[in-house]
């Protein structure tokens, strides 16, 4: 009589349990997969080989096999959450020991700027140039994002794109002054940009736009339509004094009103782009500001290059475009991460610069990883070496920040394996117990 199927069954179905149970535990487990169990038959062998009317001594448990199938995707409040959708694990790594593989993406900002995870480990990728944000790709290294702000940036571009209504009439006065700011009868239309000089003080820039001459008007050129263009910068006039403003441009029209006239009035070193039609010319430099309504003197304005798209058509007077190139300092205050793995920080001056990006890895046999836990793998001779590429290159997933990998354990399916083993259980427990009754049967033979 033997025992042996009976009790390679009875480990066999323990061990299915234990498998069970740790995927049931983990079900509510961020990143984690369930594993199964991989059982094989056993057969003793004789010096010819096994006869077919062997029955076998049982079973045992040849492997342990992951799921690494995609598990359902989460929204979550925490920027700094992210999901793989698809193939891929995060890179992480404390900088002695060799690098481990994740896919639960809940991370965090350790005290030096560093995105960890719950064990501290960090989070690998490409860093970013600290004054462009240009990513650098190459060997990965921990995302630390900057510690300090922006530096602002001083203005030289300007560009505008506005309709001036070619149905209003002169406002030039006849006499001096040329326009008076604080009465609105000596020009048509303003409108405001605010720029910033070198230290990121704002200027208050306000464009005032005075009809000049009209077609007919006998004033020249007596063939176009002629514009002034006044300017002050924090109250301050620029082109002439606050008593006596001159014009920083004269702008004449062509017949159409589609674009201004290349006629002898724009200012000298001005150029009309002939697809474009847009006109451009340097501002007069340097431009010296007001102060500013808490009374600091920002810096002269030097090499600003303005470009106007200009029409005069019988329309209301319109802006639909104006837009500058500098900016204030500012200090983080968010971080946003793309699908591509792109870490942007983001500053209270409303500007953003890269910070890094994430590499993630890829593994020929994922089965040949070894489990390390605390949702971590490390790759073995079996697994392969890591394919490393940035999220969405060839057949690595995509990232999704503000969620998180739910476990792809499916609870309804494990509370049914767990009844089967349980009656497996139970049934070798029954052949063991069978196989008793004979024995006892056979020693009391008399």
């Amino acid at each position: 009589m033997s025992f042996q199927q009976g009790l390679s069954g009875l480990n066999a179905t323990s061990k299915s349990l234990e498998i069970i149970g740790n995927n049931i535990a983990n079900a509510g487990t961020y990143g984690s997969k369930a594993s199964r169990a991989e059982f094989s038959d056993f057969y003793s062998a004789a010096l010819n080989g096994s006869a077919v009317t062997d029955a076998g001594i049982g079973t045992y448990l040849a492997n342990i096999s992951q799921q690494f199938t995609q598990g359902g995707i989460t929204a979550t409040e925490n920027p700094l959450d992210i999901a793989i959708n698809g193939r891929g694990f995060f890179q992480v790594s404390d900088g002695v020991s060799p690098t481990k593989y994740s896919r639960n993406g809940q991370f965090k900002l350790d005290r030096d700027g560093f995105i960890v995870n719950n064990g501290g480990l960090k989070l690998l990728g490409y860093a970013a140039d600290i004054g462009t944000g240009q990513i650098k790709p190459g060997l990965a290294v921990p995302i630390q994002l900057p510690s300090g702000g922006i530096a602002p940036r001083a203005t030289t571009d300007i560009g505008m794109q506005l309709n001036l209504d070619s149905t209003k009439p002169v406002t030039k006065p006849a006499a001096a002054p040329n326009i008076d700011f604080a009465d609105a009868t000596t020009y048509n239309n303003a409108t405001s940009l605010t720029i910033y000089d070198a230290k990121g003080a704002p200027v208050a820039m306000t464009y005032y736009f005075q009809r000049a001459a009209a077609i007919g008007s006998g004033a020249p050129p007596a063939a176009a339509d002629v514009w002034e263009v006044y300017m002050t910068a924090n109250g301050t006039t620029v082109g002439g004094t606050d008593a006596a403003p001159t014009s920083v441009m004269t702008i004449p029209f062509e017949a159409d009103g589609s674009k201004p006239s290349a006629a002898g009035l724009l200012p000298a070193g001005s150029t009309i782009d002939p697809v474009t039609n847009k006109l451009t010319l340097m501002l007069p430099t340097p431009i010296t500001a007001g102060p500013d309504a808490a009374g600091n003197q920002p810096l002269p304005l030097v090499d600003i290059e303005l470009t106007l798209d200009l029409t005069q058509f019988a329309a209301p007077f319109g802006v639909t475009d104006l837009a500058q190139d500098g900016f204030s300092s500012g200090q983080i205050v968010s971080i946003g991460i793309g699908d591509n793995g792109i870490v942007t920080a983001r500053y209270s001056n409303g500007q953003t610069k890269s910070a890094g990006q994430i590499e993630v890895a890829n593994f020929r046999n994922l089965q040949g990883l070894q489990p390390q836990g605390d949702n971590l793998w490390s790759y073995t001779y079996a697994s392969g070496d890591p394919i490393t590429g940035v999220p969405g290159e060839g057949n690595l997933g995509v990232l999704q920040a503000g969620a998180l990998e739910e476990s792809n354990v499916e609870l309804t399916a494990e509370l049914v394996n767990m009844i089967t083993a349980q009656r497996a259980y139970q049934a070798n427990a029954q052949t063991i117990k069978t196989m008793d009754q004979v024995l006892q049967t056979l020693v009391n033979l008399r």
